[in-house]
C-alpha cells in the first residue's frame, strides 16, 4: 500500500475500512482489542510499541478522525494507533515515507485528549525493528514460575548474563519463548539497538 493510498480520505473512507486486516503480530502483549492493520508499516510499528517500556497499552484505530467543521463533507484522516503511556495519550499515524503535513489534525486530536504523532518508518532503526519482530513472535508464550526464578536469581547473583546463559537456565518451558516472554513483559531487558540478538547478547534485570 502506497503512502497516498494508505492516507486517502473522504470518498475512500469505506474502502480503507475494508483494508484493515489481521497481520503479524496476531498476538501482542500490550494490545487492547483486536489487532487489525491497514499496512505492513503499521504492523511493524506495533512490534516496536510492544517493546517500548514507556508504552502501557495500544489499540488499533479502524475509524477515521473527522475534521470538526461545518462543511457538508468534512475531511477525514485514518490514523493507526491510540497509544497510552505513563505521561500522555497519543494518536499515532504511521507513514512509509515522509509524513504529509495535515494542519487540522493535531488540534482535533488535542480536543479529544490526545497528542498527534506522525511516524516515518523509513527513519526507524532496522536493527531495533528486526529484534522487536523476532521477540513479538513469542508474545503468546509465558515463562513458568520456576524458570522466572532461576533466571532472575542468576541475574541477581551475576549482575548480567548472556542470552545463551539465560536460555540454558530454562528447565520447564521452551527456552526462547520463556526468555522472550520475560523481555516482553518487562522483567528483563536487552539492548535492541546495538545488533541483532544473539547468544552473546547481554541480559539484565529491567530497570524499575
Amino acid at each position: 500500500m502506497t503512502t497516498s493510498t494508505a492516507h486517502a480520505a473522504g470518498d475512500d473512507a469505506c474502502d480503507l475500512r475494508n483494508a484493515y486486516k489481521p497481520r503479524f503480530p496476531l498476538n501482542a502483549v500490550k494490545c487492547i482489542g483486536r489487532a487489525l492493520f491497514r499496512s505492513q508499516q503499521a504492523s511493524d510499528y506495533a512490534c516496536l510499541l510492544d517493546l517500548d517500556p514507556e508504552v502501557i497499552s495500544w489499540r488499533c484505530v479502524t475509524k477515521p478522525v473527522i475534521n470538526e467543521s461545518t462543511a457538508r463533507k468534512p475531511r477525514h484522516h485514518f490514523i493507526d494507533f491510540a497509544v497510552e503511556t505513563a505521561e500522555e495519550a497519543l494518536l499515532v499515524d504511521v507513514w512509509r515515507g515522509k509524513p504529509d503535513i495535515i494542519t487540522w489534525l493535531p488540534s482535533v486530536a488535542s480536543r479529544k485528549g490526545y497528542r498527534y504523532q506522525a511516524i516515518a518508518m523509513c527513519d526507524v532503526d532496522p536493527i531495533r525493528l528486526q529484534n522487536a519482530r523476532d521477540l513479538v513472535r513469542y508474545a503468546d508464550r509465558e515463562a513458568t514460575l520456576g524458570d522466572r526464578i532461576r533466571i532472575l536469581a542468576g541475574l541477581d547473583e551475576m549482575g548480567s548474563l548472556s542470552l545463551a546463559e539465560c536460555l540454558s537456565a530454562v528447565r520447564e518451558g521452551t527456552a526462547m519463548g520463556s526468555v522472550a516472554s520475560m523481555i516482553l513483559r518487562g522483567l528483563i531487558e536487552v539492548d535492541l539497538d546495538e545488533k541483532l540478538l544473539g547468544p552473546d547478547t547481554i541480559v539484565r534485570r529491567a530497570r524499575s
